[in-house]
């Protein structure tokens, strides 16, 4: 694997662990809109996230396409254009059911990419 792209994965990483340190102790999407600095810092962790994957290259993406990397880019967008308009909902579902499995799927490269 290139350097640029594991800097880019472990990059992701911190950025996935710092959405769910700052997400994980709220119990629905409710109570964690309410709290607006945590709402704020998980949005621009997703960001990050979304930076990272631009930065991709394409054989990269193409190697490992069971990964939605368009889709991430594409909230990426939304959520730096579209800053007001989140539905705190929508992001709490990717926060409880997308994330954890592209954790899961970004620690699986790494590991075999040693």
């Amino acid at each position: 694997m290139f350097e640029k792209e594991k800097y880019n994965l472990f990059a992701i990483l911190e950025a996935i662990n710092k959405i769910q340190k700052y997400s994980g102790s709220f119990s629905d999407a409710d109570e964690f809109f309410a709290n607006e600095k945590n709402f704020d810092a998980v949005l621009m962790n997703f960001i990050v996230v979304g930076e990272m994957v631009v930065r991709m290259s394409d054989e990269f993406i193409n190697k490992y396409n069971d990964i939605d990397w368009f889709r991430i880019k594409g909230f990426r967008n939304i959520v730096a254009h579209n800053y007001f308009g989140i539905d705190a909902e929508e992001l709490w579902q990717i926060i409880k059911n997308k994330i954890p499995a592209l954790k899961e799927e970004i620690e699986k490269i790494l590991a075999n990419t040693k």
